[in-house]
């Protein structure tokens, strides 16, 4: 019997020793009594499912307000989710997170104990959440698998466009008066092999994309979709192919075991001078010292990057009263041929729009009293 359960029939013993049997006007009563009693399981006065939105920002409060919900009450709290931070969770029976929330054993024990019984992640991605603490705490956790893979994909072109063109340079040049444009020649992206690592949905949008341009694109997948194999445009090729012959690389791939620093000193080794890379996935995907490493040699042209490996404590967070005590992100933000963008891919109205829906979708089938594997977008059951 969990906590919540406990503490229900504790309350409902405690009511039935009010009474000397239970007569029909009696038992009304302590139905009456129970209704109101479940606020604090979870339910407010209006029967609504308290949900903790973690790491709510004003672009999520306005996406989610923007889509029907009168079956949810959102309690808004902007800090991440963590050990000190769970105590926010105490009422509600579901809490919110984004992908740098910490859902590891530790936290999910503690938001347990709080009597919440699920994990509802506004993100595709979960490598930051202990999957088998959840089962073991009875936790069920469902995601938004898909949502506007265009918004990513055209954030990666943007950057390679930034980088290429070197906008960002001429800006702050422009913004200075200075109207020269030394230094600042780029290349035609007609005709360039651009290396496609991770051809899911987002992956495929920006193929599309690519091909637009005129580009050759080599494509690199652990688990290849056959029908998308066999697109004449597209070379799917080994992933050493990918790396020695792509003049730019970017990363569309999940952060699993067999991804983690796919791109590594020895990687960026076997890639061509000057070679450009973009990671708008998985911060992990890259080991970063090893990218300061190709920087400072040369061998690594530019670098376009929305997410970081240790990006948690300075994403989604205002730094500019403070010293970044990060010594590797520190020296990224030092190149000038480096943009970096704090994990904004996905933020489009369209993708936010989304992520709203599908969220509130299973908080409504867990509100109906689905689940496990009987929520649509349920992981780990």
């Amino acid at each position: 019997m969990s906590i919540q359960d406990k503490e229900r029939m504790k309350f409902i013993n405690e009511l039935l020793a009010q009474y000397e049997g239970i007569s029909a006007a009696a038992y009304q009563q302590i139905i009456e009594a129970l209704e109101v009693q479940q606020e604090s399981f979870g339910y407010n006065a209006k029967k609504q499912l308290k949900v903790a939105m973690f790491d709510a920002r004003s672009y999520d409060i306005a996406a989610f307000d923007g889509e029907f919900h009168s079956h949810i009450q959102a309690i808004n709290i902007p800090s991440s989710l963590n050990l000190v931070s769970a105590i926010q969770a105490k009422g509600c029976l579901a809490v919110c997170v984004f992908v740098n929330d910490e859902c590891n054993e530790p936290v999910i024990a503690k938001l347990a104990a709080y009597g919440v019984k699920l994990i509802a992640l506004r993100c595709a991605g979960f490598n930051n959440v202990d999957l088998e603490a959840c089962k073991k705490h009875k936790i069920d956790v469902v995601r938004v698998p898909e949502y506007s893979p265009y918004a990513v994909a055209e954030h990666t072109v943007a950057l390679m466009m930034m980088l290429n063109r070197k906008l960002h340079q001429a800006y702050m040049r422009n913004k200075n008066g200075q109207y020269v444009l030394d230094g600042l020649v780029g290349f035609d992206m007609f005709g360039k092999t651009v290396g496609v690592i991770g051809v899911g949905k987002i992956g495929r949008c920006l193929i599309n994309i690519l091909l637009g341009f005129g580009c050759k694109v080599l494509a690199y997948d652990i688990n290849v979709d056959e029908a998308f194999q066999a697109n004449p445009n597209v070379n799917f090729v080994s992933l050493d192919q990918l790396l020695e012959s792509s003049d730019i690389i970017t990363l569309h791939a999940p952060l699993t075991k067999q991804t983690q620093h796919v791109i590594d000193e020895n990687a960026l080794n076997k890639m061509k001078e000057k070679v450009m890379i973009i990671n708008t996935s998985r911060g992990g995907l890259i080991d970063t010292k090893a990218l300061v490493q190709g920087l400072k040699s040369g061998q690594i042209g530019s670098a376009g990057l929305d997410v970081y490996e240790e990006e948690a404590s300075i994403f989604f967070h205002d730094k500019s009263g403070e010293v970044i005590t990060d010594d590797v992100f520190a020296r990224l933000t030092t190149f000038n041929n480096v943009v970096i963008t704090s994990h904004q891919g996905f933020l489009t109205k369209e993708a936010l729009s989304n992520i709203a829906q599908t969220t509130l979708d299973s908080f409504a089938e867990f509100i109906d009293g689905k689940r496990g594997s009987e929520l649509s977008y349920s992981i780990g059951s």
